[in-house]
């Protein structure tokens, strides 16, 4: 027997920290998925490669003019002088407003109306191309018999218009650029230059329309503001009138007066301080008594100054004489007294001059005092015309404010009236649409391309949802990490052209010989007939693995599955007689007492099986049968009547006890059990296996159904030894793993599906 190495427990592939997938897993992810699901990538892709072929061919040709117009910025300076409804700058927001407009409504019900649209079958009639006409007898079945009328007819041509009608701006530029598909060449230029005209005739009639609005509105303003600007001119007149103020050259008349008073007492309040100056000063000479003092106006005086004249000549004779004959002669005496007398002359003089003085001084300060009351009254009437003048200043200003209204709006009106002469359109054509010599619809190759390019994404798409919603067993890692458990093996499907051994007849044996003799199923030996074919090399590994388990001794091992019909039984033949071949002693027992399938198979005319021995009705060496190659000894479940509780029997202690009685006669007991799903007797077997090897058919068993009874066998999913994925595809599990299929021990110099010599 094989010794098992000691490996340590803490080595554990399953319990490693997962890992992102390289670029080349990724890769070779993508390229198995493309492997598994290219047929159906490849039928999808042709079927919308046909049905686009088909298109092309039914589809009628149409026809695609283009024309382009712009909106010119340049603004013309003779009719931009304060209109009321002038243009804002033209900026990106106005340019897409521009080109919603012309796919307004009201642009295309003007190219109708103009072209008769709603008369032309191609837009109220039937659909072209023979999809078209499918549509319309789809259409008709649920539509009435009764014919359109007008307007039925209208809307229908303005649903077809704007379907066929596209405009778009170009760039970040101000061109337009309107272009309409039509079945007929001509008639897709004629509706497209159709659409640039109606909508600068739209834009000519709205202007015109808003210019008129404007004036009307303008109209009815003037007259209002006209009638307010009256009224609050008049309002300020009557209020000057009942306050008695009046204006002089745009002032008030007290408040001129008051001005000139205030002029007239500082001349005066002048005068007064002269006439005092004077007379102080003649007052001060005349008390005195000096004749020769110098007075301002004593200058002007003919009298003083012809005094004066002669007191001088005397004096100067006086002077003359006195030094000549003496101080005291007569002549000098006569001279000095003529002296004093035309001093006294002089003083008298100047006391009529202080007279004069002093009247002058009281008519200056009576006028002074005169001009002062007349200042004070005006002052105080000047008072009360200001308190009035705040009142009046806000109905002058309110009178300004609606005569300078009235004024800008009539100014306003004169220039919206001249501007309706004027119609002005920031839109032109620049490009007139011409007749297109070629078909824009349908694109044969952008049909074909986004045909096959479709197709292609639908068939991933399927693909991926078939992967998806395939929930079976492919391949190991989906055991490893769907159920936690090891994959020991992955046995291939052998087909009957892989057998290529006859069938054995059955030998006339004599009465009581059990041996068991092949039968009509030649998979049962295929591990025998051919050791080195990778059929064989699997079933080695679920030994291998038995015997490399270091954690329990996995001598009595069990066989079982999640449904009937997952090849268990002949898994549990071909593996017993494998190991038996390798010289160990080997005994398979048949416990699936629901349905002993096994032992119809190889021991087809047992009579007495597993129970007779656990009943003590025959002894263990009376019911077993062996194989004359290897030397398995082979237990059948043969059974005289159908048992209801047969896991009762399992899990009997007779059934302990032999267990444990053969467990030291014979190196491995295989034992044969029924599937988890169907029967329960699995579930019980724990306390006398040591280890069980779950069989999962590849490809057909549901995952759930796997994970459903290996969760209500707890105890097969504790003592479970590994997962056998049993007839499995390998070519086509290249197409599920990258690497799964390409292990060394399938390698086709290693092993061969055929016998050997």
């Amino acid at each position: 027997m094989l010794q098992r190495n000691q490996i340590s427990p803490s080595v554990d592939l399953r319990n490693r920290p997962a890992e992102l997938p390289s670029l080349a897993e990724t890769f070779d992810a993508f390229v198995t998925y493309l492997l598994r699901q290219y047929w159906v990538i490849l039928g999808t892709a042709g079927l919308c490669l046909f049905g686009g072929i088909c298109y092309l061919m039914t589809a009628a040709p149409s026809y695609t003019a283009l024309a382009t117009m712009i909106i010119d910025t340049r603004k013309f300076q003779a009719f931009q002088q304060q209109s009321p409804v002038s243009e804002l700058p033209v900026d990106s927001s106005a340019v897409e407003s521009q080109v919603e407009i012309l796919k307004s409504e009201n642009v295309a019900l003007a190219v109708i109306r103009d072209l008769k649209l709603n008369e032309d079958p191609e837009f109220i009639g039937s659909r072209a191309g023979a999809a078209g006409a499918v549509l319309d007898f789809v259409s008709g079945l649920f539509a009435g018999s009764a014919p359109p009328n007008e307007f039925d007819r209208t809307r229908r041509a303005v649903r077809t218009f704007q379907k066929q009608l596209d405009v778009r701006r170009r760039g970040m530029t101000y061109v337009i650029e309107v272009s309409f598909r039509s079945l007929d060449p001509e008639r897709a230029a004629q509706i497209a230059n159709g659409v640039a005209d109606a909508y600068i005739v739209d834009q000519l009639d709205s202007k015109y329309q808003a210019t008129r609005r404007a004036s009307v509105w303008l109209q009815d303003r003037i007259q209002e503001l006209r009638t307010q600007a009256s009224n609050a001119e008049r309002a300020v007149l009557d209020y000057k009138k009942t306050n008695n103020i009046v204006t002089s050259s745009g002032k008030l008349l007290n408040e001129q007066q008051l001005g000139e008073l205030n002029t007239q007492l500082v001349h005066v309040k002048s005068q007064v301080t002269d006439a005092k100056a004077k007379l102080d000063r003649i007052e001060a000479v005349v008390k005195g008594g000096v004749a020769d003092a110098t007075v301002a106006d004593t200058l002007n005086n003919q009298v003083i100054t012809k005094l004066r004249s002669q007191y001088l000549e005397l004096a100067n004779r006086e002077a003359d004489w006195s030094s000549r004959y003496g101080y005291n002669h007569l002549a000098a005496v006569n001279l000095r007294n003529q002296m004093r007398e035309i001093q006294s002359s002089i003083i008298d003089e100047l006391k009529r001059l202080a007279e004069s003085y002093k009247s002058d001084y009281a008519i200056a300060l009576q006028r002074q005092t005169e001009i002062e009351r007349a200042v004070n009254e005006s002052v105080s009437q000047s008072q009360s015309t200001n308190q009035a003048q705040v009142t009046l200043r806000e109905l002058e200003s309110s009178a300004q404010t609606y005569r300078s209204l009235y004024d800008n709006f009539l100014q306003r009106y004169m220039e919206n009236v001249q501007q309706q002469s004027f119609p002005v359109s920031e839109a032109r054509v620049i490009t007139r649409a011409s007749r297109p010599l070629s078909k824009s619809h349908p694109q044969t190759l952008v049909v074909l391309a986004l045909s096959a390019l479709g197709g292609l994404i639908a068939g991933l798409g399927l693909g991926v949802l078939r992967d998806l919603y395939d929930r079976v067993f492919r391949t190991a890692e989906m055991v490893e990490t769907i159920l936690d458990a090891d994959c020991v093996a992955i046995v291939p499907r052998l087909s009957p052209s892989q057998l290529k051994a006859p069938v054995v007849a059955r030998p006339n044996l004599p009465v009581g010989a059990r041996l068991i003799q092949r039968g009509d199923e030649p998979v049962l030996w295929a591990a025998i007939d051919s050791p080195f074919s990778r059929f064989s090399e699997a079933i080695r590994s679920i030994k291998v693995n038995a015997d490399l388990n270091v954690t329990k001794p996995s001598k009595i091992l069990g066989l079982t599955s999640a449904l009937p019909n997952e090849g268990k039984s002949t898994l549990a033949f071909v593996f017993a007689q494998l190991v038996a071949q390798s010289g160990a002693r080997v005994l398979l027992v048949d416990c699936d007492l629901r349905n002993p399938s096994l032992s119809r198979k190889v021991a087809a005319s047992a009579e007495r099986g597993i129970l007779d021995v656990l009943s003590n009705n025959a002894t263990l060496q009376e019911t077993l049968w062996r194989d004359p190659e290897t030397g398995l000894a082979f237990l059948p479940g043969a059974t005289r009547s159908r048992i209801a509780h047969s896991h009762e029997v399992l899990a009997s202690d007779q059934m302990k006890d032999f267990i444990d009685g053969v467990r030291s006669h014979y190196d491995y007991v295989i034992v044969d059990f029924p599937p988890l799903t169907p029967v329960v007797d699995v579930r019980i077997t724990a306390h006398f296996v040591d280890s069980f090897v779950f069989i999962v058919e590849w490809g057909k068993t549901q995952v759930q159904v796997v994970e459903r009874a290996l969760r209500s066998a707890r105890a097969v999913n504790e003592n479970l030894l590994g997962v056998v994925l049993n007839k499995a595809d390998i070519a086509a599990m290249s197409r599920y793993s990258g690497y799964g299929g390409k292990n060394y021990y399938y390698n086709s110099h290693y092993g061969r599906y055929g016998y050997t010599e």
